[in-house]
């Protein structure tokens, strides 16, 4: 019994990495099709989100069928339980890539306002932070975690950034009013995206430690 749970539990901690790959890839995509106005991109997303989706309710299913005939518990069922919590959030990460590639599709070829460079930054740390919480997860890390969920902070130190700029580019010229509320929605979504991951992290603590903390 103890080997055939360690081999559905290896199984499971495959399929979150993959899950987690597919979800930075999703938001990598969203960012390069904002950036490059590859409005094909951004329509792709829909069908990368669709299959997030269906990795979300194929590995809540195996985490179900875990509980009911392995009976798992203590740390074993607190695993178990928190993967159910990080596929949630994984999938919701994903949704906000669908928001981002809508936001690119409403703008179309419209000339942007500047270049992007700190909401790429974003993206780029939202991703890392993705990788790291799940290596934190299989590893049962949670040093690891906790360092993942401190990068919160720089998300949102540059959403603070993006904000400033977009309503300086408001303030010369009303024209960029439109593109820069949809340019501020993307920096939300990101910050977003940084805050679910922070669950991640203490999904991770609990799961570890048996302690509920809330961090950020």
């Amino acid at each position: 019994m103890r080997e055939h749970l360690d081999q559905k539990l290896t199984r499971l901690n495959h399929d979150l990495i993959k899950m987690g790959a597919m979800v930075e890839e999703i938001i990598d995509k969203a960012i390069v099709s904002l950036k490059n106005q590859d409005l094909e991109m951004a329509k792709s997303i829909y069908t990368d989100d669709d299959a997030i989706d269906e990795m979300e309710l194929s590995i809540e299913k195996d985490c179900l069928n875990l509980i009911a005939l392995q009976q798992p518990i203590a740390k074993d069922l607190r695993r178990i339980a928190s993967a159910l919590k990080i596929i949630t959030d994984l999938e919701r990460i994903g949704d906000h890539a669908v928001n981002i590639a809508k936001v690119t599709l409403e703008i179309g070829k419209e000339p942007l306002m500047k270049p992007l460079i700190d909401i790429p930054k974003m993206a780029e740390i939202c991703q890392r932070m993705i990788k790291l919480s799940l290596d934190a997860f299989v590893n049962q890390d949670v040093e690891l975690a906790r360092k993942v969920a401190e990068m919160d902070q720089e998300v949102d130190d540059l959403y603070d950034i993006v904000i400033k700029e977009v309503f300086e580019y408001i303030s010369r010229d009303s024209k960029f009013l439109n593109q820069g509320i949809k340019l501020l929605f993307v920096g939300r979504y990101l910050e977003r995206v940084a805050d679910h991951t922070t669950n991640i992290c203490e999904r991770i603590i609990y799961m570890v430690t048996g302690e509920r903390v809330e961090i950020n």
